[in-house]
């Protein structure tokens, strides 16, 4: 951003330009994205937009920064629960689902079409060591214990799963299809109701 919002006005408009940028990316797609209309649908002059976001790069860039807020929000609301396994698996998968339907098609444009900056294809970002961080959190509090090694395992599995499957049904426009959240569900449950020591596979 080319400045930070500090009253409740001028972080209003961010806000709305903000909505309004997701709104056009999962509708119009890269193609259709524009400062221009992004401005309109915000209902602000692009001088406004411009005082904030440089150029639509910048836009998508901060865009791209809320979508992974939302994620991060999700886990880290459900991380210290101690929810059983079958609770955890639907509640996450319900509200993992829930925040990428506000704007079903952006996560499409993001994954496939915008450009991105090194440091969101970094598989060591801050953002995923913050992320599989917490999904170690939910794994040892789902099952009533501390934290162990083999934690780190599989939250690089249910996060990839629940990521990879959410991902390809925003690609395939069945992000409302209840036998998927279903069977998404059911996938996690199993993988957490398994206490088998992950570490022990690696063992010749």
């Amino acid at each position: 951003m080319r400045k930070e919002p500090r009253q409740n006005r001028s972080r209003a408009t961010v806000e709305a330009i903000l909505r309004a940028g997701a709104r056009v990316l999962s509708d119009a797609g890269w193609a259709g994205f524009t400062t221009n209309r992004v401005a309109d649908l915000a209902g602000v002059s692009i001088g406004a937009l411009y005082q904030y976001f440089p150029d639509k790069l910048s836009l998508v860039d901060a865009i791209r920064r809320r979508h992974i807020g939302d994620c991060l929000s999700v886990i880290r609301e459900y991380k210290d629960a101690g929810l059983p396994p079958a609770q955890f698996a639907e509640t996450l998968v319900r509200a993992m689902i829930a925040t990428h339907s506000v704007y079903p098609g952006l996560h499409r444009v993001l994954l496939d079409e915008a450009p991105s900056s090194d440091d969101h294809r970094n598989p060591n970002s801050e953002f995923e060591i913050e992320y599989l961080g917490y999904y170690m959190q939910a794994i040892s509090s789902c099952r009533k214990r501390g934290p162990s090694a083999a934690d780190h395992t599989t939250s690089l599995i249910i996060s990839d799963a629940i990521d990879g499957v959410i991902h390809n049904a925003a690609r395939r426009n069945k992000l409302g299809d209840p036998v998927i959240q279903t069977e998404l569900a059911r996938l996690i449950r199993l993988y957490l109701e398994d206490t088998s020591d992950v570490s022990a596979a690696n063992v010749p």
